[in-house]
């Protein structure tokens, strides 16, 4: 499997993005990262001073749900918005009309849309978005594609924007599961890349 992360300015205009692609065997063992617990990833959080807001269609705020779980969670997550309707992407996370006609709702273009709509309307310094699809698939897309964006607020109001699509197997509450977990797992590499750009 392959997956392509775009790295952009803060205009986020796709052509302006450097991409780095990375090949995967059979979908285990991320680029540069490990299996952590989201306590270790917490802790990684607080490291690095992120507060997070979380943009949730598919996974319908289990993102967010997962880091409160952590003591202490209050410090680390801002707030999340759960939008499921095209409707709530358009009128919540402010993403345009022209991105929600244009491309499948479970799309990295949808994805990093809902990213910058939830760092720009709140205090965090790290958005995560999630879009896809849990079971019965649809429009083309196999069940349990899985959609993210990481966004990423630098010093003087440079965005880095990173995304990637992953598929996961079995029943619509696994996949959301996994799909969350995926979500705050890849938070360090990410964070990581943002800090080297």
């Amino acid at each position: 499997m392959a997956l392509e992360f775009y790295a952009c300015g803060h205009r986020g205009r796709r052509d302006g993005c450097a991409r780095v692609r990375h090949v995967l065997e059979r979908g285990i063992g991320m680029p540069e990262s490990r299996m952590r617990t989201i306590e270790d990833i917490a802790r990684e959080m607080r490291e690095r001073k992120l507060l997070l807001a979380t943009a949730e269609s598919c996974t319908a705020g289990l993102i967010a749900a997962m880091l409160a779980d952590v003591e202490g969670a209050g410090a680390l997550l801002d707030c999340a918005f759960v939008v499921y309707s095209p409707d709530a992407k358009r009128h919540a996370l402010g993403v345009p009309e022209r991105i929600l006609r244009t491309y499948n709702l479970t799309s990295e273009h949808v994805a990093r849309a809902m990213g910058r709509g939830a760092l720009a309307r709140s205090r965090a310094n790290v958005a995560i978005a999630n879009t896809g699809v849990a079971d019965g698939g649809g429009d083309g897309v196999a069940a349990g594609t899985q959609c993210y964006a990481w966004v990423f607020r630098g010093g003087e109001g440079k965005i880095a924007v990173y995304s990637e699509t992953r598929r996961f197997p079995g029943g619509r509450n696994a996949v959301r599961e996994r799909a969350a977990r995926h979500a705050l797992e890849r938070l360090p590499y990410y964070a990581d890349l943002a800090a080297r750009t």
